[in-house]
């Protein structure tokens, strides 16, 4: 491992503080009573308080130091005086473990009582402290000029999302977005909960991918010697609780699709569905218009929230759109009564890619998403969906030929998807059947298995149902004006880090190397050279090389130089 300079330094640090008989990374508890917030908050002056995290800043003024500490609520401004913090003759504590082995980014615990400043801050006066972690690396911390420019942010996307434990201490207000989607979940839990339905766990790893069309993550179990797939959608298995008795069942469902990756599409995601007996998809669209206002007023305080140059009101009641006259509205083309031909057609003459794997679910499904949806800003449900485009949703009372569904669009994306659902056993199977000769065609998004416990349990009989499914990562994405669904989470896929190259020692340095690590990586350097045997210039190149890749160090001691490895 090559090390730089900043990391040799903390390394060698973290030493000295051991040599000293401090542990710098303790076991035992720290007693912190107080947060940074809790101090400003409700300051007090004069009281005793215990706190701790990260050292931020400091500015070193001799037998005094002004100091940031970072916890998880905030920062807070620290003082440090050398007589205070060390009464008696021995400096050691402030003079060299704190102004000479303590490096921002650093946990320290510290003990001390408030005061307020002469400039009007609120300050801990620190009686003693306490190393409770050394950092090897140096954090990314910005840099302000004295007219007030910011350099060196940490703001490259690519960083921050592979090192979201970096984001999220030198660029706080990243947690806010965190702390937001916890509100959601919350918010929308207690929607729920008061409603009376029950948050239930269906399976991850599933024998069959059913409940949406998505290509799926494949495993395979070793004992049972079969094929399981990674989770797609967990409908199939809410439903299953329908027919076994309960009203209403949600589940706050991870996701697995092997499929693309971009600002709105991450392999893994959030999903939230809900199924509840005897409803409807009218009676659905208002309970998730409600669901949203209230979970948007808990999250921001308000229904209104702003994404990119748009302002969103989630406050209820939302426009109502059909799917037939929404594609009538922006492309003049009626859907209603056209077969296959004459919609691919139709797509062609729009501009739009299609190929004959496509059947007609999927073509109108390719003109509503290139045409129609980005048109629509405010909350809107479209509604009334082609049978073709919804194999698990029933049909319409009023046209055979449309289903009962709706989806939630909201700046030109889909948010809620929702439907009267299908509880006819054998339309069920028709329809699993009619996808499964769709995917034999070549389309990869169509249902490619028949999920025949599935049909089993509707043969015993569901009563009418509507479901909701709604995408969290999304969701949260207009709630935080945030375009990229890897802002709001915490780990989101990359692809994989490029390595450094590695480090390709010359004959005579892994000999010098290994001569080391035979004497526990410390030796005398005449005794190492003696051994090394080599001439005067291989040497010096050598040992020359070995330094500037951070591998070695020579220390004085006494009349005698050691050779230490550092790797």
């Amino acid at each position: 491992m090559q090390l730089s300079e900043q990391e040799i330094i903390r390394r060698e640090k973290l030493s000295k503080l051991r040599a000293l008989g401090i542990n710098p990374y303790p076991a035992n508890l720290f007693p912190v009573n107080t947060t940074s917030k809790q101090i400003k908050d409700a300051f007090e002056e004069g009281k005793k308080v215990v706190v701790a995290g990260r050292l931020m800043s400091v500015r070193d003024q001799g037998k005094a130091s002004f100091a940031e500490l970072q916890d998880s609520e905030g920062r807070i401004q620290a003082y440090f005086n050398r007589d205070v913090i060390c009464e008696g003759e021995d400096k050691t504590l402030y003079n060299t473990v704190f102004r000479k082995l303590t490096d921002l980014g650093d946990f320290i615990g510290v003990e001390g009582e408030l005061f307020t400043t002469q400039v009007g801050a609120k300050c801990i006066r620190v009686s003693n402290f306490t190393f409770l972690s050394k950092t090897l690396r140096p954090l990314p911390l910005p840099k302000t000029d004295a007219d007030g420019n910011i350099y060196d942010e940490f703001v490259d996307p690519e960083l921050r999302y592979r090192m979201r434990y970096v984001d999220l201490v030198v660029n706080p207000q990243v947690k806010d977005v965190f702390m937001k989607r916890t509100k959601l979940f919350n918010a929308m839990r207690t929607f729920f909960n008061n409603a009376g339905y029950m948050e239930v766990e269906t399976p991850i790893l599933q024998s069959i991918p059913g409940g949406a069309a998505a290509r799926p993550f494949i495993t395979h179990h070793n004992s049972l010697d079969i094929p399981l797939y990674m989770r797609i959608a967990n409908e199939l298995y809410l439903k299953r609780l329908i027919v076994g008795g309960f009203d209403g069942v949600y589940e706050f469902s991870k996701n697995f699709r092997n499929e693309g990756m971009d600002r709105t599409h991450n392999p893994e995601f959030t999903a939230m569905e809900i199924y509840v007996a005897y409803k409807d998809y009218n009676w659905m669209m208002e309970f998730t218009e409600n669901l949203l206002e209230y979970c948007a007023t808990q999250v921001n305080g308000t229904t209104e929230a702003i994404f990119g140059e748009h302002k969103v009101n989630f406050k209820s009641p939302y426009a109502r759109v059909t799917m037939t006259d929404a594609i009538k509205q922006f492309t003049g083309f009626d859907i209603t009564g056209k077969t296959e031909d004459e919609i691919r057609e139709a797509a062609k003459g729009m501009g739009i890619e299609v190929d004959d794997t496509m059947g007609k679910g999927k073509l109108i499904d390719e003109i509503f998403g290139e045409k129609c949806e980005g048109n629509f800003i405010q909350p809107t449900f479209i509604t009334d969906y082609p049978k073709e485009m919804s194999p698990l949703c029933k049909s319409h009372r009023d046209n055979p030929e449309l289903t009962e569904r709706f989806e939630l669009m909201v700046c030109g994306k889909e948010i809620a998807n929702a439907y009267s659902e299908l509880n006819d056993p054998i339309d069920q199977r028709e329809r699993f059947e009619a996808q499964l000769k769709l995917s034999e065609r070549g389309d990869d998004e169509a249902g490619q298995f028949i999920d025949e416990d599935f049909l089993r349990a509707l043969e015993y009989g569901m009563p009418p149902t509507s479901g909701l499914g709604i995408g969290m990562d999304r969701l949260i994405m207009f709630l935080t004006n945030n375009p990229s669904i890897q802002e709001v989470l915490f780990f989101p896929q990359m692809r994989p880090e490029k390595k450094a190259p590695q480090l390709e020692l010359e004959a005579e340095e892994k000999l010098i190397v290994e001569l080391l690590q035979k004497n526990e990586n410390t030796m005398d350097l005449a005794e190492l050279k003696t051994q090394a045997a080599l001439s005067g210039k291989k040497w010096d190149k050598a040992m020359k090389a070995l330094a500037q890749h951070g591998l070695t160090k020579v220390a004085v001691n006494g009349e005698s130089k050691i050779v230490e490895l550092t790797m």
